[in-house]
């Protein structure tokens, strides 16, 4: 599927995730009708506070989460509800997903060599045992760690090393498209420029696809071509990075840019953070709809919201 000349590698269209609550008969819904697009090779951000529903997003896409309605295509093909035994498979070998907590997201009794051949062990995805080792100790070195690291456990290694160790099992399985979800929140800020830098040689030399989920907005800065801002399950503007930063439009969007530190301390002393209030929108009568406000830059918004964002622009 082709956009504006762009090949469409994921689209999504009116995701809808929800779960069961206890003691209750109406579900809670975490993910509400979201449609967006992510074009081969590029890094697209998905930027909201916690509980925004990000992450169910991108779990939503591996499988891990079951969809309530909507629809999930890799390379258009539909990888969400009932699918073919060989989908499931081609999913999970192309899209990977780059865990938050390197801690918990590897287990502590296996040593690393298993950890890193785990994609492989469940898709049979290597000749013999001299070729599964020939690929760990391939992608350990992709990643900046040495081949001999294989033989030890997670607890031996610092958390830069351990992020590196989940992304190395990612590596392995050649996947196209990879869901880092906030890696590097947990880890030290010395290193957290390190294994972003890592992830953009890594996207350079095999033609990888990012959605790279944050809840940092400076790093998403850094690292992607395009934002989609989410608020509490509904994307509420979405646009290339420097035009979103540049022009804000939707109060929440302004609130989290707001929000973002400012280098020098005289001007973040100086600085308003602004507080985002929904009721500030006024939706009893006039509904918002997603609306393409400027080439490329969305936001979801009602009649007399878009005449407003349009004056802003001019």
């Amino acid at each position: 599927m082709m956009t504006e000349g762009r090949e469409v590698l994921l689209d999504v269209q009116n995701l809808r995730v929800q779960f069961k609550v206890r003691g209750s008969r109406k579900p809670f819904v975490a993910v509400k009708d979201v449609s967006f697009q992510i074009y081969k090779g590029e890094t697209f951000g998905l930027v909201g506070e916690t509980g925004s529903g990000k992450t169910t997003i991108g779990r939503a896409i591996v499988r891990i989460n079951e969809t309530a309605g909507g629809v999930i295509k890799f390379k258009g093909i539909k990888i969400n509800g009932v699918i073919p035994k060989e989908v499931d498979r081609m999913v999970t070998q192309k899209i990977q997903m780059i865990f938050q907590d390197p801690m918990a997201s590897l287990n502590e009794r296996a040593k690393v060599d298993y950890i890193v051949s785990e994609g492989l062990y469940n898709t049979r995805n290597y000749k013999d045992e001299e070729d599964r080792k020939a690929k760990v100790s391939k992608a350990l070195l992709e990643v900046g760690l040495l081949p001999e690291f294989a033989s030890r456990f997670p607890h031996e290694f610092s958390g830069g090393q351990r992020q590196r160790i989940g992304i190395a099992r990612a590596l392995i399985m050649e996947p196209e498209f990879i869901i880092a979800d906030e890696p590097i929140s947990s880890l030290d800020v010395s290193i957290r420029a390190q294994v972003l830098n890592l992830l953009s040689s890594l996207q350079r030399e095999k033609g990888l696809t990012y959605m790279f989920i944050s809840h940092d907005l400076s790093v998403v800065r850094f690292i992607a071509d395009r934002v989609a801002v989410i608020y509490k399950g509904e994307i509420v503007e979405l646009a290339e990075t420097e035009e979103l930063f540049s022009h804000p439009l939707h109060p929440y969007t302004r609130a989290l840019l707001s929000a973002i530190p400012i280098p020098d301390p005289v001007v973040e002393r100086q600085k308003k953070v602004l507080v985002y209030d929904p009721s500030v929108h006024d939706y009893s009568k006039d509904k918002p709809k997603w609306v393409e406000i400027r080439p490329g830059h969305f936001v979801m918004a009602n009649n007399a919201e878009i005449e407003q964002y349009e004056a802003m622009l001019n």
